[in-house]
């Protein structure tokens, strides 16, 4: 079995050096609650990520799984756990939550290639990467994770994806998460009101968000607008800890830009915290 574990590691590193991640890949050892198992896993540090292909990975984690290829995605369906994943996303959906993969998914020979934590969480287990060995560890859980409606919060993602699609619709999808990550940095400070819709509609400096007043808030939010909530509302944060932004373009009000610190610049706004 081992041996058999060593060539396969080895063909998806070959394939791993001509196709999608960077020429740096290796052949990365996984153990599943102790035991090593073959499921192809390729380590590309250019994007500090480990890649499994799904298919393998879903088969050793639920030997009873399918895995499907619908619409352009690999579906993955379990009694209890539905997940798909589609080429060049940086998330996937399982049970109806959106997870971060951080590198992009891509397709090796085939084989759809999806960050390594971001798969075993949708199995509801956890990921230690162990620097001595340069192995991944994980350990095993209830088998599924939790489904979205018992896990979000329907007010708080209403308003979110409401907020992320009147602001930033025409943004890229890590632009729309980053306006979430405002509306939920400021949630946090004690600058600001404790609640989502409390931030959104907030009126004690003035008019915080220009869709409460022309009526945009209330518009139906895009299924991407609803990924992006559910995105934040996982933990995922790609803009620090920013509690303004700005399209320099469109703005006629410039005090952010000159009073607050700049932190980085998505799509067509700049944030600042």
């Amino acid at each position: 079995m081992k041996r058999i574990a060593m060539l396969l590691a080895l063909l998806v590193t070959l394939a791993a050096l001509s196709v999608g991640v960077s020429a740096g890949a290796i052949a990365t050892p996984v153990y599943i609650d102790g035991v090593e198992a073959p499921v192809g896993a390729v380590l590309d540090k250019s994007v500090d990520t480990t890649y499994v292909p799904i298919r393998a990975f879903s088969y050793v984690m639920r030997p009873g799984a399918s895995v499907t290829w619908e619409y352009g995605q690999a579906v993955v369906r379990c009694w209890d756990l539905v997940i798909t994943a589609r080429e060049g996303s940086c998330y996937i959906e399982a049970n109806g939550r959106v997870l971060y993969t951080r590198a992009p998914i891509i397709s090796l020979n085939g084989s759809i290639m999806v960050s390594v934590r971001a798969l075993a969480k949708a199995f509801d287990a956890t990921v230690d990467w162990d620097d001595a060995t340069a192995s991944v560890s994980i350990k095993t859980g209830g088998g599924a994770i939790l489904p979205a409606e018992r896990f979000y919060d329907a007010d708080a993602l209403r308003w979110l994806a409401r907020i992320i699609n009147a602001e930033a619709e025409a943004e890229p999808f890590l632009g729309k998460v980053a306006v979430g990550n405002v509306v939920l940095n400021r949630v946090k400070s004690p600058e600001f009101p404790n609640s989502i819709w409390g931030v959104i509609f907030d009126r004690k400096w003035g008019v915080q968000f220009e869709p409460t007043v022309n009526g945009r808030i209330y518009m139906e939010p895009t299924a991407e607008s609803v990924r992006a909530a559910k995105m934040c509302l996982e933990g995922t944060n790609v803009a620090g800890s920013s509690l303004y932004f700005l399209n320099p373009a469109k703005s006629s009000n410039f005090w952010i830009m000159q009073n607050r610190a700049y932190v980085t610049a998505i799509g067509g706004h700049l944030f600042y915290a």
